[in-house]
């Protein structure tokens, strides 16, 4: 069985972490500098319930409120993780706005999307809590998950969930109900 081409974009304000989560993911380690990411495309093999999967992961620069997105964030990508920190509320309200932007650019709510609320090894520095997170994407109808990129917390689920996403707008079922994953 071939492998199934995804490509997946990371979006969020600046410094919550996409790019720390995105390096956790592929290479399995935690970049504690911090430059401000321009763009940049990873590529890693996932394997979810005996299928294969081919990911193309855009790392993308960090928008605010007045961002505006280009066409390639919503042209070729298939799924998207939308990634706020939970020490800064500012960039939990910027992901409602980026969120309000990709459904107006796709012109559908059916857009597969997880909502990650990163950093949570910040308990002590925590303003968005777990419940808000929820919420808000309960009222998007999309899977929640918090992680942190830096304990390797839910790092990989995330990727397994945004994959299930896609396949499940796709209509092509749910890898996560038929059984074990693997990560190469």
């Amino acid at each position: 069985m071939a492998a199934k081409q995804k490509r997946i974009a990371l979006m969020g304000f600046r410094s919550v972490g996409k790019s720390s989560v995105t390096i956790q993911f592929i290479e399995k380690q935690f970049v504690d500098s911090y430059d401000p990411t321009i763009e940049n495309t990873f590529h890693k093999n996932l394997k979810i319930k005996g299928q294969e999967y081919a990911l193309e992961v855009v790392d993308t620069a960090g928008q605010d409120e007045y961002s505006i997105l280009p066409q390639s964030y919503y042209i070729s990508v298939d799924g998207y993780v939308l990634v706020y920190s939970v020490n800064s509320r500012k960039s939990f309200d910027v992901i409602k706005i980026v969120y309000d932007k990709l459904l107006d650019m796709k012109g559908s709510s059916n857009i597969p999307v997880v909502l990650v609320g990163n950093k949570n090894d910040l308990q002590n520095d925590r303003v968005v809590s777990v419940d808000e997170g929820k919420k808000l994407a309960s009222e998007w109808n999309v899977k929640f998950l918090e992680t942190s990129a830096k304990e390797y917390q839910t790092v990989n689920e995330v990727f397994i969930q945004i994959v299930s996403a896609i396949e499940r707008a796709e209509g092509g079922g749910t890898p996560e109900k038929q059984g074990g994953c693997s990560i190469s």
